[in-house]
């Protein structure tokens, strides 16, 4: 399978870089494409329709094809991949029935293929990955090779989209089903934010909406241990500064804590919506941004997925969290050339919303303030 990235400020730009990609006779089947809220996605995914490409598309807070980050750009994956070999999939979930949708995409892939493994993108920041997630493995298994990221929308937090061929929407689900038994894809999940002070509990929560943690309205009881101010719906910077400094980790029996920052706020009540379920009853304690050996930390992770299991890579796949460019700054783009040079192939990325990969313990889970790496390598 040959792979090739490209980049671009403006659709015009997208579309010279799509004819200079394809004038040597590259014909690609599949996009994965990475386009700033800012750009006019409709017309970049009419480029690539015209073309006969099938698309996966997810809106960003920023964009990359190799070590510099970008906002406000497309960075897109083409890949010249068997067209029998992978299918993608749309679905919307306006009732919130995330578990019922992704379990009837599990069901169709399961059709077409006898093994299949899944690169997915979901939209609307409030929306519960987990149940997405629980949905496909109620039909392929905990076995199941799942990876993706949640869309962003440049650090609004209020409207995310994803988007395929002729297909858009802010409250949908949109996945390409591979056929692992032609198709190899491995990943690695890397973190770093610490957990600080005593274990609290989660008083009233339902699904992935927090209401209260030791009887004290969730966002209050973060606004005071994090020492924020300004606690209002008119301070546009909250929920970056909540999301991205003071998250919330899911402490658990069994493997590492999962990160679970708040990213939607229900002003109502002072509660607010995480990317991933947490349960009534369970422990959390809040968690402080990483030392910057993190870097290195996700780099020889890589490298060692390199080393022990994927060898060679077509194509890499790249969610990253939103929280880390903030946090790590420039320093990002280290972290990115690391990634980029184990396999030196071509590259595409996200700043997400979240991040589904599968953790140290074992479990596929939807992660925040963390890298997932994917290989892509036809055999």
């Amino acid at each position: 399978m040959k792979a090739k990235s490209i980049q671009g400020k403006s659709t015009e730009a997208i579309k010279t870089a799509l004819e200079n990609t394809m004038a040597d006779g590259f014909k690609p089947t599949l996009a994965i494409a990475f386009v700033s809220i800012s750009q006019d996605r409709t017309a970049i995914s009419k480029l690539l329709d015209t073309e006969g490409i099938a698309i996966f598309g997810c809106t960003t807070n920023g964009e990359f094809i190799d070590e510099k980050p970008e906002k406000d750009s497309a960075a897109i994956l083409l890949l010249d991949m068997k067209k029998e070999h992978f299918e993608i999939y749309f679905e919307e979930y306006p009732e919130k029935n995330f578990r019922e949708v992704a379990n009837s995409i599990a069901k169709k892939s399961k059709l077409r293929f006898a093994k299949p493994a899944f690169l997915i993108g979901t939209s609307d920041p409030a929306c519960d990955g987990e149940e997405i997630l629980h949905g496909l493995e109620d039909v392929i298994g905990k076995q199941a090779t799942i990876f993706g990221g949640a869309a962003g929308d440049d650090y609004a937090f209020t409207e995310t989209f994803v988007f395929s061929n002729a297909k858009d929407s802010k409250c949908g689900l949109v996945c390409i089903a591979l056929d692992e038994t032609k198709i190899d894809i491995l990943g690695v999940s890397t973190c770093g934010w610490k957990a600080v002070g005593t274990e609290k509990t989660v008083t009233k929560s339902e699904g992935n909406h927090v209401f209260s943690i030791d009887n004290i309205p969730a966002l209050d009881i973060t606004a005071k241990y994090g020492g924020l101010e300004n606690i209002t719906p008119e301070n546009t910077d909250l929920l970056v500064e909540i999301a991205s400094n003071f998250p919330l980790q899911l402490q658990r029996e069994k493997g590492d804590p999962i990160m679970r920052p708040g990213l939607v706020v229900d002003w109502s009540d002072h509660s607010f919506y995480t990317g991933g379920t947490v349960p009534q009853g369970s422990k959390v304690r809040f968690s402080l941004p990483p030392d910057f050996d993190v870097i290195d930390k996700v780099v020889k992770e890589v490298e060692k997925l390199k080393e022990t299991k994927m060898s060679e890579a077509d194509a890499v796949v790249v969610f990253s969290c939103a929280g880390r460019i903030l946090t790590l700054g420039p320093l990002m783009s280290k972290e990115l050339d690391g990634v980029k040079n184990v396999w030196n192939a071509p590259m595409a990325g996200m700043f997400s919303n979240g991040e589904f990969g599968r953790a140290t313990g074992g479990n596929i889970e939807l992660h925040n303030l963390t890298t997932c790496t994917v290989a892509l390598k036809e055999k």
